[in-house]
């Protein structure tokens, strides 16, 4: 037993702390030592390279009692199963190794031969599922991340960032440093166990000329079943920009590499289900700008809720109906749903009595758009099965939803002046200047062109200017944080995020106001509200 304590324990956001500690063997010593004690309150404990992200809830515990208990639980012996080492053909022809080579003051060859030769091993998982930090004995390969990170880094690439090595399991954004590619399968969830390289365990990289093989990474772990028509279904008939069934998402996998995933506006998703009289958390069709249109062969109950914009029924006769926002609406065999262009908000929510009659994948149907895990985005003339309700269930009897029970902020888009979200600050405030720090809150922010479900670019007139500029270490990431990468223009994390990142961030927005994020579209305004400061428990 050692006496690894933490240095610091700082403030994420709402439910969230990061730990810091001197080493990565100190991290994980105290990590397997906090798993065992088994925390109340804590959902989940994340470790990265000097850091351990805990997520908790506030209203069972407080952040100050966690550090308390942190600093009175001694951390352990990691206990290491044998594991047979794994050995990774690459192809050095990377984008950016002649640039690793100048930085690192080495030739080409040179750089090859060191990272072929070192002895690398399995540290944390993070970024993605599959993704394992590796570490090595050679202390040449210390390598700062690109100053912008790049919005599509192709399956396979083997990259460097500070002094770790790592493969993408799938494309992806990344701002590591791309010097090979390989064809191993790094990722499968069709494998006993999904990850190639486990913590621990040892890596050899071998150079070669060719790979047997390329491909975009393993496909999508969830493919639809086969239906027939007398499966009660709904064919889709146009997706829109993008659609993908979302639920509530998968928790307690981080430390695995799996992002929460999930619904971006949980509110909207939670309360069409209830509206139809399913479990909160049940699946729903999350639908980004409208545009889509849906055909069923089965009778039933949807609601729509989430963006603003025009909707209707039409029948098989030609009537048309409007479909309400927030009202339980009775379908018939053969009716045609169309969701119109969505004029506020981005994101449109279909849930349908019964849910959808599919397997889940690590507990969740959510698509997860970064990891690949999931369903994957739906397209025209995908057949989505549908749990059979019973004839003696009258469709017609249902209940509007309880408009006093309507959060309307939770679907809040830039119809106002500009969007206010409420954050706390942290828990790399302070590797900013005191004038980043204001002009972050005196300052309205743009949503750029650049959105989706793994995050939102911002765009401001001032940058954010940091006060420390060495490389900080990957460490876990939450919903809402507010990543900063070295252009100053703030990264706002969405629900599909990497699961650790190595850019500081300055704070994290609330939980009561995360459903917002979901919600915002390119050309909105929004301004932050700190409503927590910097705090070190």
């Amino acid at each position: 037993m050692t006496s690894v304590l933490p240095q610091r324990v700082l403030s994420v956001r709402d439910g969230a702390l990061l730990v810091e500690y001197d080493s990565l063997e100190s991290v994980l010593s105290h990590f397997a030592a906090l798993e065992q004690a088994d925390l109340r309150g804590v959902h989940e404990l994340i470790p990265a390279a000097k850091t351990i992200l805990i997520r908790y809830d506030p209203w069972v515990v407080t952040g100050h009692e966690i550090a308390r208990i942190l600093r009175q639980t001694p951390a352990v012996e990691q206990q290491r199963a044998h594991i047979e080492p794994v050995l990774i053909d690459v192809v050095y022809s990377g984008d950016d190794i002649v640039d690793v080579a100048n930085d690192l003051g080495v030739s080409i060859d040179e750089l090859i031969q060191r990272h072929t030769q070192a002895e690398w091993r399995g540290a944390f998982v993070g970024f993605a599922p599959g993704f394992v930090y590796c570490v090595s004995n050679d202390p040449l390969f210390e390598v700062s991340r690109k100053a912008t990170p790049r919005t599509r880094i192709p399956s396979g690439s083997v990259a460097l960032a500070s002094n770790f090595s790592a493969i993408y399991p799938r494309e992806s954004p990344g701002g590591w440093q791309l010097i090979g590619r390989t064809d191993y399968n790094i990722w499968d969830l069709n494998r006993e166990t999904p990850a190639a390289i486990q913590p621990g365990q040892y890596v050899r990289y071998r150079p070669v000329r060719e790979l047997v093989k390329l491909t975009d990474g393993p496909p999508s772990a969830s493919k639809l079943p086969e239906t027939s028509d007398e499966t009660p279904l709904l064919e889709i008939i146009r997706p829109g920009l993008q659609l993908v069934l979302q639920d509530m998402g998968r928790k307690g996998l981080a430390k695995l590499g799996v992002p929460p995933s999930g619904a971006a506006d949980r509110y909207a998703c939670r309360q069409a289900n209830r509206t139809v009289g399913n479990p909160a958390g049940s699946a729903a069709l999350e639908i980004v700008g409208g545009g889509a249109e849906f055909r069923t062969n089965t009778r039933g109950v949807i609601c729509l809720l989430g963006a603003q914009g025009p909707a209707s029924i039409i029948s098989t006769s030609g009537e048309t109906f409007p479909l309400q926002q927030g009202q339980p609406t009775p379908l018939e065999a053969g009716d045609h749903i169309k969701v119109g262009e969505i004029t506020g908000g981005l994101r449109s929510y279909i849930a349908i009595r019964g849910g959808f009659a599919l397997e889940p994948i690590l507990a969740s149907l959510a698509t997860d758009t970064l990891s690949g895990i999931g369903p994957g985005s739906l397209r025209a003339g995908d057949r989505l099965p549908l749990m059979p309700l019973r004839e003696d269930v009258n469709i017609h009897v249902v209940q509007p939803l309880d408009k006093s029970l309507t959060d309307l902020e939770a679907t809040e888009s830039a119809s106002s002046d500009a969007v206010e979200l409420d954050i706390v600050l942290g828990p790399r405030t302070d590797w900013f200047t005191e004038k980043a720090v204001e002009i972050l809150t005196e300052q309205q922010w743009t949503v750029s062109s650049q959105v989706d479900r793994v995050g939102v670019r911002l765009e401001g007139e001032l940058a954010l200017e940091r006060a420390v500029t060495c490389e900080l270490p990957s460490e876990g990431a939450v919903t809402g944080a507010i990543q900063v990468p070295p252009s100053g223009q703030p990264v706002l994390f969405l629900p599909d995020h990497p699961v650790t990142g190595g850019y500081p961030v300055i704070g994290g927005v609330t939980e009561q106001h995360i459903d917002r994020l979901g919600q915002l579209t390119p050309g909105d305004v929004i301004r932050f509200r700190v409503s927590q400061p910097f705090t070190e428990y």
